[in-house]
């Protein structure tokens, strides 16, 4: 990013009308961008400031502004649903990240979480079963983060077993991961974390059964809901949508065992 902070040919920029809606843009030399309410050029935004106004051809005004990893989570192009920015705050809190530890993630969809972790310093690998999803997850982390992250995506099965070891972190978005909790109690460090992402409150009670059975602790499980508020004038009240059930979270810590500690990176 250029010290004067003007927009530059490749970045991707954050659209917003009027109606705050928001648009995902990446930009490019001679190129338009088409909405209903007019046409942008390109042109327009290169060399701009971030957080200025723009018109399009209909004198409509827009917003510009580089978009945040939520935006980018929201906007960005998926091949599996994404788990929603409020939930990725409260893993990165819930998993305790933080930089230089090592997670292995399970599937990694469309690169949501993984872009969270590595923005927060960790050093990821991905185990993914679909390879249409590790290349859309791979393209939309490099979009943003560029080539230089530590980051590897693997296509194979975690039920099959996890080949690193002293791992920090394991974190889990797929329909069984009880069919991975005793691979993760060997990959895990003592001490650390296994976090798993569901849908269903009787996934969640299979899954804690299963850890139950094993050596870990701590376990404890719980689900976000975000309600937003209008303010405007006198006029202040909850909004009339809010972002409500998306996953329950699951965390266990892995205790103190017959667990390999030596770490192993990740083959590259």
């Amino acid at each position: 990013m250029a010290d004067d902070g003007a927009l530059r040919v490749g970045e991707r920029v954050l659209l917003v009308d009027t109606k705050d809606r928001r648009y995902l843009v990446r930009l490019r030399e001679g190129a338009t961008f088409h909405t209903h309410s007019g046409i942008v050029a390109h042109a327009d935004l290169i060399g701009a400031s971030e957080g200025s106004t723009v018109e399009a051809n209909t004198g409509r005004p827009f917003l510009v502004l580089r978009p945040t990893l939520a935006d980018v989570v929201l906007k960005m192009p998926r091949g599996a649903q994404v788990i929603y920015p409020k939930d990725l705050g409260a893993i990165l809190l819930a998993a305790d990240i933080a930089p230089g530890m090592h997670v292995l993630e399970s599937g990694v969809g469309s690169g949501a979480l993984s872009m969270t972790l590595l923005r927060a310093g960790a050093t990821v690998i991905g185990y993914e079963l679909r390879e249409e999803f590790a290349a859309t997850a791979k393209d939309n982390v490099t979009s943003l983060l560029g080539e230089a992250v530590d980051y590897t995506v693997e296509i194979r099965d975690v039920t099959a077993g996890i080949d690193e070891r002293g791992l920090d972190r394991v974190l889990l978005d797929m329909p069984t991961p009880w069919d991975v909790v005793e691979g993760a109690s060997v990959a895990l460090r003592p001490g650390g974390i296994i976090l798993c992402y569901l849908p269903t409150i009787n996934q969640t009670a299979q899954l804690r059964a299963a850890l139950a059975a094993g050596p870990w602790g701590l376990a404890e499980s719980f689900e976000l809901l975000r309600r937003s508020w209008h303010i405007e004038a006198r006029s202040v009240r909850p909004d009339h949508r809010m972002v409500a059930h998306t996953g329950f979270l699951t965390t266990a810590r892995r205790l103190s065992g017959e667990a390999p500690t030596e770490r192993v990176s990740p083959a590259r």
